[in-house]
């Protein structure tokens, strides 16, 4: 697996987007609609084909058939960093390695075509700590294609009280994400063009 990319959440999309940009001191950009899901979202380009993501229930969507993803439903708090997502090349074979990540959802919206790995509860393992698994079915993923916005991941700290279990688990190759022991919470250090800015 490799990180693909990063998602703040909120109660509203007004609320996520405004901590995303107001943390970084960048504009985001209009994604889109899941339907699936009943969910909307706006995205910051960044380099190295990472992005970040400003996710929320959308309220005019009709509710969803299955639990949302990144536990929407039960979201309560400030707007904050809550997943982080990790793309696999075959993800039917991530799920035998990782059955823990949910089940396989197939994905769409406008040219985009993808698979995702979803609890049935929509809550993922670990207080959420545990990466969503996701396997891109086009030549080129968002992260490669948004336009960029000076933005460079420095690092991501993946703090839970199981934090080495979830490593081992896990086995990811990436000096950019460290493991920490403590309450459950993603922090990521992004370098911008005003400096390096937290990302909480």
């Amino acid at each position: 697996m490799s990180l693909d990319h990063l998602a703040v959440s909120g109660s509203t999309l007004a609320l996520a987007v405004s901590h995303l940009e107001s943390s970084l001191g960048v504009a985001s950009i209009p994604g889109g609609h899941h339907q699936v899901f009943g969910t909307h979202n706006r995205l910051i380009g960044m380099a190295d084909g990472l992005y970040l993501e400003a996710i929320a229930i959308d309220p005019v969507a009709p509710p969803p058939l299955r639990p949302r993803w990144f536990g929407l439903d039960i979201f309560k708090g400030q707007a904050r960093l809550t997943n982080w997502i990790c793309r696999v090349p075959d993800l039917d074979a991530a799920l035998e390695r990782w059955p823990e990540a949910g089940e396989a959802v197939d994905l769409e919206r406008g040219d985009l075509r993808w698979r995702m790995a979803v609890p049935r509860s929509g809550q993922l393992p670990f207080d959420e700590m545990f990466p969503a698994l996701i396997e891109w079915q086009v030549p080129v993923t968002p992260g490669e294609s948004l336009p960029g916005s000076g933005c460079t991941l420095e690092q991501l700290v993946v703090t839970h009280p199981e934090a080495e279990t979830l490593r081992d688990l896990l086995e990811i190759s990436d000096e950019r994400i460290v493991f920490d022991t403590g309450a459950s919470c993603l922090s990521a250090q992004i370098a911008t063009a005003g400096g390096i800015r937290t990302l909480t």
